[in-house]
């Protein structure tokens, strides 16, 4: 409880807030149940080994101890939940089927520790988490019923959307999440700009769009880690995050299970756009577990304005 204005007001908790949602109770828990884990990721990244664990995850990328741990963490967390059939992760190599039924259950897609090789720097990480209804992981982004992602910085923080708002919670002392803003709105243009890539593998409507940013004043803000960047650009509500087509990476390097449709959806329903260069992302049909897309996300106007510059 706190005080306003001479005015008492009640701290609304997370469960509290999806409770008037709208959303089923299957639904509240689990986005419950995930919140929960994040209090356990957030131990191991701030108590955890920072060594090597000793394997590769299906892209061949070397895991960290601690992308093992939070992976174990929030599997063991979704499959004690009682709610999900399946489950695909960044860091194993195919879905893991939690039960056979799909009637009232939702299949879980997620990356447990996104931006894991920067806790040994002590720069902020975080957790991608899409959830859709039954057992079809393969779906496009626009048929998730609740996209978040948890940010573990200075403050721990949580940013949910079931289709209704975007909205941030923010962990406090006792280790609860507290609403901190309603309904994140995104404004149609901004003056940051987040590019991933080598520029000097940029194609050339790439190049020409980093000018254009460049000459009406847009600041760079790249912090290296994709859960940072895109809630900078979220809770300020101005911005463009992109990771585009490289002259030896067409596809870029983001993977849209994994991490673009969730982020696509957050930014959508706060009023701004994601798209790979041709289409949004949200309107992608999967094909692989591991696809990736180049992104273009952020203010609808200044994803226009690259949609554009590509079309050259």
């Amino acid at each position: 409880m706190y005080k306003e204005a001479g005015k008492t007001k009640f701290q609304i908790d997370l469960r509290r807030h999806l409770r008037e949602q709208n959303i089923s109770d299957n639904l509240i828990h689990l986005i419950c149940e995930i919140a929960e884990a994040s209090k356990y990721v957030i131990n191991a990244v701030r108590t955890g080994d920072l060594g090597v664990a000793g394997t590769s995850n299906l892209y061949g990328e070397e895991q960290l101890a601690l992308d093992v741990l939070s992976d174990r963490i929030l599997r063991k967390r979704l499959i004690h939940s009682g709610v999900v059939c399946n489950i695909a992760s960044e860091e194993m190599d195919e879905i893991y089927q939690a039960q056979g039924s799909a009637e009232g259950l939702y299949s879980v897609a997620y990356d447990p520790l996104d931006g894991s090789s920067l806790v040994d720097v002590n720069l902020a990480v975080g957790t991608i988490v899409s959830i859709y209804a039954g057992c079809d992981l393969l779906q496009e982004g626009r048929k998730q019923v609740a996209a978040m992602y948890l940010l573990y910085g200075p403050r721990v923080s949580l940013v949910y959307s079931v289709g209704n708002g975007v909205h941030e919670f923010t962990m406090n002392q006792l280790m609860e999440f507290t609403l901190s803003r309603e309904n994140i709105t995104m404004k149609p243009s901004g003056d940051i700009y987040s590019p991933g890539g080598l520029r000097n593998k940029y194609t050339p409507g790439n190049e020409k769009f980093v000018n254009y940013l460049e000459a009406k004043g847009s600041k760079l803000r790249y912090s290296g880690g994709f859960v940072p960047d895109i809630n900078q650009i979220l809770l300020k509500g101005k911005g463009i995050f992109f990771y585009p087509a490289l002259k030896d990476a067409p596809k870029g390097k983001l993977r849209l299970l994994f991490e673009l449709n969730t982020m696509a959806y957050l930014v959508e329903n706060a009023g701004g756009a994601a798209s790979n260069g041709t289409m949004s992302i949200l309107d992608i049909k999967p094909e692989s577990l591991d696809q990736r897309e180049p992104i273009y996300i952020g203010c609808s106007e200044d994803v226009a304005k690259a949609v554009e510059f590509l079309k050259g």
